[in-house]
């Protein structure tokens, strides 16, 4: 939002929400009757062209967003953050292309004769060149300047310069009023050539397309261009002057940036960001792809969730899930920033679903083994293993890699002893009895038995699992072996099924140890989610959600990781490992994390 809101500053269809589409339905099933229930020679391809044209564009854009956002993750121009607030701001670009798509639909309808333009028209292609090089860009130029008149500046364009670190799609995230004017504005090579009756499909929508590509380009905070191309084509250079792609005004009125040769160059000549903690994630879900940071902003920016457009999107899901199966390589998806700590998140190109088939455990293990001697031949102080990537089954906590490389210099933590004290905080003051349900995992035997040694029983329903916490703990009189379901506090872990929580008394405390979180299937009980915590306002570039926590909250092997980095500890915590949990858990504090004890 702009810092003083003119007039018109919001959409016409902002109360719709996602349902604006639903504007173009109307429009889109003319098109498709029309065009089937024509003969050839009748067919309206300028109409029937309107919605792809609509769809080309936002795939275009997401294409940007996606390699911009994996590009500057390892360099970027400017070094600074992008934070939840931005990407708010910025969740409505598709604003314009469907303003675009309304309006050609518009003068689809009142003018008959824009049915009967042909593909191609060089005279139509070259007077739109002629003009826009000419006077458009000489009124822009103007109407730019104008815009960074503090009147019209702080009620409209302000809101674009928002993004102090830019994003493809941050070129058109504007004010509905401002792109009124620019409509007016670039509107006028396609009118000429209509009412000239020299206009082409190609002229009609490629205009477009090329301010698309040039915007997206001059806007992703990186730098890919060989300075030999820019030599060729100086123009390019200046995207960051007033004119819109042309220098040449700027020349002329002394607002040409004289920065832009060195800052072409030494971007270029950065290079790639090293880090010091590395917290290496995976997929979950299927349409987990889309919740990736480099996936949909809005989406990743949001705790996540199946919806119902991404489930429009199955054949291009699964179809990427079997690409990413076969093709896919452990890509860097965000880096953040901590006090002096540089941090990434590596994703390994791998489901959920797939760590539990036995023919694929081989291949994930040697997934996670490259990454991990990735980043210890790139100097990496700390690798904390996200999710299954420290399934037991796979690589034995991960301590199977400490084991065959015993030199290893990256430090391995699989955040064991800080999910225990984060578990061991959430059981709520006051209670006497815990439920255990779920398997018994690597920090069960601990945690239990800390529990205990609180003066809390802990029952579990089955003899077995009774038997063996009792063999494994040293402390275990507070263990029972319950007959009822009458707790209300479970501890709960994998396994857990639907016929479990039927069981539970209405009211009943969920507080998961594993890290993934249980299927909530009581609406009349509480959820915790899985171990995590608060992130300090000190942790810059969080613009996405882990999974499904909410903003700002992080697992706790990936806090873990920050924290054993912080306090410069020199062992691995992997493997059957677990170190004092009350000295990590008083050192995530001191460093600004914070409990997250509200249920979901």
């Amino acid at each position: 939002m702009a810092s003083s809101p003119g007039l018109l500053t919001d959409w016409p269809w902002k109360s719709l929400g996602n349902f604006k589409y639903g504007l173009l339905a109307p429009f889109v099933a003319h098109s498709i009757y029309s065009f089937a229930t024509k003969d050839i020679g009748e067919r309206n391809y300028f109409n029937f062209l309107i919605f792809p044209f609509i769809l080309f564009r936002m795939l275009q854009s997401q294409l940007w967003i996606s390699y911009s956002r994996y590009r500057t993750a390892k360099n970027r121009i400017v070094d600074r953050s992008i934070e939840f607030e931005q990407v708010d701001r910025e969740r409505d670009w598709d604003d314009q292309m469907l303003m675009v798509g309304l309006l050609y639909y518009m003068i689809s309808l009142v003018d008959p004769e824009v049915a009967k333009v042909p593909l191609w028209r060089t005279d139509g292609l070259i007077i739109t060149i002629l003009l826009h090089i000419g006077p458009i860009e000489f009124i822009y130029y103007w109407l730019h300047r104008a815009l960074h008149h503090h009147y019209l500046y702080t009620r409209y364009h302000s809101h674009h310069h928002s993004s102090i670190v830019t994003e493809p799609i941050t070129a058109i995230v504007h004010p509905f009023a401002e792109h009124i004017a620019y409509l007016v504005l670039f509107g006028v090579p396609m009118v000429t050539t209509n009412l000239t009756g020299t206009s082409s499909l190609v002229s009609l929508f490629g205009y477009i397309i090329v301010f698309d590509v040039l915007n997206n380009m001059g806007h992703c905070n990186f730098e890919f261009i060989p300075s030999w191309l820019f030599t060729a084509f100086p123009p390019l250079k200046y995207l960051t002057n007033l004119s819109l792609f042309m220098p040449i005004y700027d020349y002329v009125y002394g607002t040409f940036d004289k920065s832009s040769d060195v800052l072409h160059e030494t971007s270029l000549e950065r290079q790639e960001d090293s880090a010091d903690v590395v917290h290496l994630t995976h997929f979950t879900t299927v349409d987990s792809i889309y919740h990736l940071r480099l996936g949909f902003a809005s989406v990743a920016s949001k705790p996540q969730k199946s919806t119902w457009y991404l489930r429009l999107l199955t054949p291009l899901t699964w179809w990427s899930m079997i690409m990413t199966s076969f093709f896919g390589q452990t890509v860097i998806s965000e880096r953040n920033r901590f006090k002096d700590l540089k941090l990434q998140s590596w994703a390994i190109p791998r489901f959920k679903f797939q760590y539990f088939w036995k023919w694929q455990r081989n291949t994930v293990r040697g997934l996670i083994e490259n990454a991990i001697l990735e980043a210890d031949a790139r100097g990496i102080k700390v690798l904390s293993l996200g999710l299954l990537n420290q399934d037991r089954e796979i690589n034995r906590n991960g301590g199977f890699y400490v084991e065959k490389y015993p030199e290893l210099n990256v430090k391995i933590v699989d955040g064991s002893s800080l999910a225990i004290a984060i578990v061991l905080n959430n059981i709520p003051e006051g209670t006497r009895e815990v439920l255990l349900r779920g398997k018994l995992t690597k920090i069960v035997y601990p945690m239990i038995s800390v529990i205990c040694q609180k003066g809390i029983k802990v029952a579990t329903v089955y003899e077995d699992e009774y038997l063996m916490l009792k063999d494994h703990m040293k402390y275990h009189h507070n263990l029972v072996l319950s007959r009822s379901y009458d707790q209300k506090v479970w501890l709960v872990g994998e396994g857990l099924t639907d016929e479990d929580q039927a069981k539970a008394p209405k009211g009943t405390v969920f507080i998961p140890y594993t890290v993934l979180p249980p299927k909530k299937a009581r609406d009349n009980c509480f959820y915790h989610h899985i171990p995590a915590m608060l992130i300090p306002a000190s942790v810059e570039n969080v613009d996405s959600c882990e999974n499904w926590l909410p903003r700002r909250v992080m697992s706790a092997p990936r806090v873990a990781g920050m924290v054993y980095a912080l306090e410069g500890w020199t062992e691995h915590e992997c493997g059957d490992r677990i170190l004092d949990i009350g000295t990590v858990w008083e050192a995530a504090l001191k460093h600004g994390f914070r409990p997250l004890s509200v249920p979901y």
